[in-house]
């Protein structure tokens, strides 16, 4: 899968020179200065740096300083451990936490809610390693992070050292591009290489590999160095040509269909597609990766697509005439049977990824480019177009959406075995917490429940782990949005067996003063694999009780594990107490917030698609298809 275009494996650069010192940590930025002869390809202030004698390592600090980098989260080891010394004495602030996949997942979660890049350093080895998930998941939704490792000395790499693994050759299919350092002399140009190609074109992780010897070695550190990418070029702007003949098909359009995804969040491009959603009058529906793109309160919002979709949205694709698909894949969770997918539709797509228009579904009109230049350049088309020859009539396509939003509406039945709805809890997590808040998911039945059942307003206000699926997403994921954007109330919506795997980032949180309220939906079981043995297997769960929740030996109690970490513990298990259990977590701001919701094991997640069938075989309930006449 391509993140971008290729690029040269050999990165070198020539160093400026000038006199300035770094500023302080109140005054540097992640945005470059604009003047009037160009714009530096290199983040931060570009603070004017003479050559300074200085070791690799205080170079790697003094890099992130100028960059503008105010958070790392990390975990130190013998490889790294020469920069963690200058480390000490940076102003930057260092979060240390307690695995470094906890690492990799905050600097994630920071880079989501920011919009800056994340960055998480390690050690060799197994610290590499250790980051190579959460590598993985950035990679998978475009996140724009930075991860330093360190490496053996140079002389020994090749020789099977002490805690080496070539971190390089592991991470190069999952990164943008991967650095490996062994001159200390490369490290200004390479850090400032590595933030330029995280943020810009398709964003996506880098791996910047420093042998021990080069951050112990002397170096002449001068900024702002010279960015020299040969093939990197990412395009920004649509061929006009392009974008006419797209307004073109939207005029012609009886059922289109606006197809949002995570792309228009990522290139901050929300006001633009609002713009963009009201000229054309069209339906919109939001991806996982796109919840809060477009607010789901505005009457032209359908819901969200897919597997688990709602079932407007999933008929609107399913019916549409033209698929307006911005910063979206055609991923196979969102198509279902690829072959049966909008068979009536044209296609217009609109990314910034050359590989990935057509590359799962043939597009009429590609349109490559920045959806943040693209979008108003088609809205101004198609505002000319209806000018000219008038606006589509799209009333009897509202007509049909709008009998399946009020016929087949989101909801539930309460469990019969008297415990909690767990629908019922995260509908009642987001509205006392409301819109303002952060929503973190961890992957199963409770991300798709967050993403069904709380209202998103705003972007960047629901974070997941969506093309990787990565279970332990949640814990430090909220951990790193927390520290970049600590005036919001954050929550983690975990599940049981999520929870389990990256739980100890409670320690980090507890100790560094980051007050994130987690939400364990305790179903007692790997809840997503235990739906498909009920659905699927004829009930024999295999290996799939967890044994933590309802008439158990709930090993570990979670509220005992959270009371351990330092952490206000709460437990709920009757409906009646849902509000009030919520109310006192908001009012709780001092230290991380746990509460054990002890939900039923039998509630499913609805709608859905089952795997291996097209779209038009929804589901609303087990063995329950929707009726409707098509749309003529």
């Amino acid at each position: 899968m391509s993140k971008g275009s290729p690029i040269s494996p050999t990165l070198m650069a020539t160093k400026s020179a000038g006199a300035a010192k770094a500023p302080e940590k109140s005054e540097r930025t992640a945005t470059p200065v604009v003047d009037a002869a160009h714009v530096s390809l290199v983040l931060g202030p570009n603070n004017v740096v003479p050559p300074t004698q200085m070791t690799g390592s205080q170079a790697i600090v003094r890099s992130l300083e100028e960059l503008g980098v105010d958070d790392i989260f990390g975990l130190p080891g013998g490889a790294i451990l020469p920069t963690y010394d200058p480390l000490m004495a940076s102003n930057m602030n260092h979060v240390l936490v307690r695995h470094e996949q906890g690492a990799g997942h905050a600097a994630e979660g920071y880079a989501m809610v920011s919009g800056r890049v994340g960055v998480c350093i390690a050690t060799s080895g197994p610290g590499a390693t250790n980051l190579v998930t959460a590598i993985m998941d950035a990679h998978m939704d475009s996140v724009p992070l930075v991860a330093i490792t360190g490496q053996v000395s140079s002389a020994v790499i090749g020789t099977d050292a002490f805690q080496e693994a070539d971190i390089v050759g592991i991470t190069m299919p999952i990164t943008k591009h991967s650095f490996l350092v062994t001159d200390p002399n490369d490290i200004p140009h390479v850090m400032a290489e590595a933030f330029h190609l995280a943020s810009t074109g398709r964003p996506g992780p880098v791996l910047v590999d420093i042998a021990k010897d080069a951050q112990q070695g002397q170096m002449t550190f001068s900024w702002p160095p010279k960015i020299d990418l040969p093939g990197y070029r990412p395009v920004l702007r649509g061929h006009s040509k392009q974008v006419r003949e797209a307004a073109k098909l939207i005029a012609a359009a009886k059922k289109p269909v606006l197809y949002v995804g995570g792309g228009v969040l990522k290139g901050h491009a929300c006001e633009e597609l609002m713009e963009l959603a009201e000229v054309t009058g069209a339906p919109v529906v939001t991806t996982l990766m796109a919840r809060g793109a477009f607010p789901d309160s505005h009457p032209q919002h359908v819901g969200m697509p897919g597997m688990h979709g709602s079932v407007s949205a999933v008929t609107a694709l399913q019916q549409s005439d033209l698929l307006i698909t911005l910063g979206a894949r055609f991923d196979d969770r969102v198509t279902g049977v690829l072959s049966t997918f909008a068979p009536y539709a044209k296609v217009i797509h609109a990314d910034i990824d050359p590989a990935e228009i057509s590359k799962n579904r043939l597009a009429d009109v590609p349109i490559v480019g920045s959806v943040k230049e693209i979008i108003p350049e088609l809205t101004e088309a198609v505002r000319a177009q209806n000018e000219a020859d008038g606006a589509p009539d799209l009333e009897n396509w509202w007509a049909f959406l709008n009998n399946l939003k009020d016929t087949y509406p989101l909801g539930w039945t309460e469990p019969e075995d008297g415990l909690l709805a767990p629908q019922h809890v995260i509908s009642r997590i987001g509205e006392l917490t409301g819109p303002d808040g952060v929503y973190v998911a961890g992957v199963g039945q409770h991300q798709m429940w967050a993403a069904q059942f709380i209202k998103y307003e705003r972007p960047h206000s629901w974070l997941n782990s969506g093309g990787a699926g990565t279970m332990g997403y949640s814990v430090p994921a909220a951990m790193g949005a927390k520290v970049g954007n600590p005036d919001r109330v954050v929550w983690a919506i975990d599940g049981d067996g999520c929870f389990q795997m990256t739980n100890q980032e409670l320690a980090t949180c507890a100790i560094n003063n980051i007050p994130i309220k987690v939400a364990i939906i305790n179903n007692s079981s790997l809840g997503m694999v235990r739906q498909w043995q009920t659905l699927f297997y004829d009930g024999r769960y295999s290996n799939t009780d967890l044994n933590t929740g309802h008439n158990t030996v709930r090993i570990p109690d979670f509220v005992k594990l959270a009371d351990a970490y330092g952490c206000a513990a709460l437990r709920c298990e009757r409906p009646e107490d849902i509000d009030a259990t919520i109310q006192k977590a908001l009012e709780i701001n001092d230290r991380p917030v746990v509460i054990d919701f002890v939900v039923s094991p039998n509630a499913m997640v609805w709608p859905m698609v089952p795997s291996g069938v097209s779209n038009d075989m929804i589901q609303v309930a087990r063995n329950m298809t929707p009726e409707w006449e098509e749309e003529d």
